[in-house]
């Protein structure tokens, strides 16, 4: 018996019929910021598409309800590169933003300098029904704490500072916003 390479055995799994569905759902995620305007498309997330209706994650009710305005646009965009399967309709809502995947961040990699890549999180010991404020609170600080260790220390106040702080401003952002206050409030 020969080996196959798993690219093959993986575009031969994906042609069946059964994945018809799945393929234009990864096909509408790749064109995703294409057919969306960049400032939206980190607020929203193609979760799946069932019975020709998209439904798009969002990241509050307000964007919910911004997009909803737009779907008439946003249909004719998606429906005009693809014209062999169209949408009927897209349906946005905030309700599965944090249960879904994050696909929109295969298509923006934000670059905040305050960003901060955050240890996977260790398995719970407690279930969430014994969970307390103070226990969430006690993991939530041991957690900054462990992060904070390895940061470099902001050179005006010493406070563990992100390092896209210190190569953006040289000093932490509470500090750069009081050097900013204090520049735009003396007189000229």
């Amino acid at each position: 018996m020969a080996f196959n390479s798993l690219n093959h055995l993986i575009t031969a799994l994906t042609t069946q019929p059964g994945w018809a569905q799945y393929q234009r759902y990864y096909r509408l995620c790749q064109c995703w910021n294409e057919v969306i305007d960049p400032k939206i498309v980190f607020h929203t997330r193609p979760l799946y598409i069932q019975r020709n209706l998209l439904w798009v994650a969002t990241s509050s009710s307000v964007w919910a309800q911004h997009l909803s305005l737009q779907r008439p646009l946003f249909l004719k965009s998606i429906n005009a590169r693809f014209p062999e399967e169209p949408l009927v309709d897209i349906r946005f809502s905030s309700a599965k933003w944090h249960d879904s995947k994050l696909v929109a961040d295969t298509f923006v990699e934000s670059s905040h300098p305050s960003k901060i890549d955050f240890p996977a999180p260790c398995p719970q010991s407690v279930s969430d029904s014994l969970m307390t404020p103070a226990i969430a609170f006690q993991r939530w600080t041991e957690l900054i704490k462990g992060i904070s260790q390895g940061m470099s220390l902001c050179p005006q106040c010493h406070c563990p500072t992100p390092p896209g702080e210190l190569k953006r401003w040289s000093v932490c952002m509470h500090c750069a916003t009081q050097q900013w206050q204090t520049n735009s409030s003396s007189p000229q």
